[in-house]
């Protein structure tokens, strides 16, 4: 049987009961859209992350979307983020008009390279865009000194960073706001699309839900800007707030995966994923590097090891956002990782054997190079 990077049926065989008990809970309560579920979820993920507010919206991508709305960025803006990254949160701020704008990673995390930030502030800047990729956060101290300096809001994407903590505070309660998305692969994943945007701040939560909802703040009246259908589903929600309760086991067992394959590695050649101090990794996704990259991901299917790239293509040099103007070579560190990285299988329910199985894969296949 052929292992894959992600788990969705090994943890549905897992938690079938409850998931399926989540489904008959709503349908029969009657309230499909925007109902108890939901507001349930929002309560309790805002908790969760030390916030106090919390918007369920339709999916990650539109978190941010909305988030950059909230926050009043439109046509022209820019936005300084990174290309190392999914490309939803590049077409998120597309999406409201925006204008990215990319700095490099750190050679050693793959996380934005916050001493670049500085020198790609211009008079057109209205938003920081972190992304905290793989499973830990971006170092936010001298981003939010930065922030602060100019009067830039932080709007956190925290797709790949549910729990995930930076010196003890946890990804989501260090900006203005932050986008979550609930894809069904992430550390907190849904059974189909979902998402959300938290915040500290009254005012951006309101808007989140009149963004949310058409513009409406009560039925059939938009008030102000008109703003979408992206409201997250009831079923999901019921979903979310189950899983909620187990997402530190969750990340437990991601830890142990993760210090199992750090020692299983050490000494080999391949570069295992570095902590950042005083990050608490939640390890999304098990990102290792080796120049040989190919020849190693050809060679595990031969074993039955199927892998994943995070990501093979920087989005700057995309031929969708060409329009922005970078060419190869503008982001050498992120242009450089996108050659030589990959993931290994990482899901809270890959046995210990099946995890032996990979690593030992591995190392067949590396003392073959």
């Amino acid at each position: 049987m052929t292992l894959y990077v992600w788990g969705y049926l090994p943890e549905y065989e897992k938690e079938r009961d409850d998931i399926l008990d989540a489904v008959d809970t709503v349908f029969r309560s009657g309230r499909l859209v925007l109902g108890p579920s939901v507001e349930g979820f929002e309560r309790e993920f805002a908790a969760y992350n030390g916030v106090a507010h919390c918007v369920g919206v339709d999916n990650g991508t539109n978190a941010i979307v909305l988030g950059l709305r909230a926050l009043g960025i439109g046509a022209g803006d820019e936005v300084i983020t990174v290309s190392n990254t999914a490309a939803p949160t590049v077409v998120a701020i597309d999406a409201v008009g925006a204008v990215p704008v990319f700095v490099d990673v750190d050679p050693e995390t793959y996380l934005m390279d916050v001493s670049q930030v500085a020198a790609a502030i211009t008079e057109r800047t209205r938003c920081i865009l972190p992304v905290h990729l793989y499973g830990q956060c971006v170092d936010m101290a001298p981003l939010e000194a930065l922030a602060e300096e100019h009067g830039l809001p932080i709007l956190e994407d925290c797709a790949q960073a549910h729990g995930a903590r930076h010196h003890g505070r946890i990804a989501g309660s260090m900006g203005r706001a932050a986008a979550f998305s609930f894809y069904p692969t992430k550390v907190l994943g849904a059974y189909g699309d979902g998402g959300c945007t938290v915040t500290g701040d009254e005012g951006v939560a309101a808007a989140l839900r009149r963004l949310r909802y058409y513009g409406m703040e009560e039925r059939y009246y938009v008030v102000g800007t008109p703003g979408y259908n992206s409201r997250l589903d009831e079923v999901q929600a019921e979903i979310l707030r189950r899983k909620l309760t187990r997402l530190d086991d969750y990340i437990a067992r991601r830890q142990a995966i993760a210090d199992r394959y750090a020692e299983a590695f050490a000494g080999t050649g391949l570069l295992t994923p570095k902590t950042a101090p005083g990050n608490t990794h939640v390890y999304y996704v098990y990102v290792v590097r080796h120049p040989e990259r190919d020849r190693i991901m050809e060679a595990l299917k031969g074993h039955g090891v199927s892998l994943n790239i995070s990501y093979p293509w920087p989005v700057h040099t995309q031929s969708g956002f060409a329009h922005l103007g970078y060419r190869e070579g503008s982001l050498p560190v992120t242009e450089a990782a996108a050659k030589e990285i990959f993931s290994l299988p990482m899901y809270p329910s890959l046995g210990d054997a099946e995890q032996e199985r990979v690593i030992a894969a591995v190392h067949d296949v590396l003392a073959g190079l």
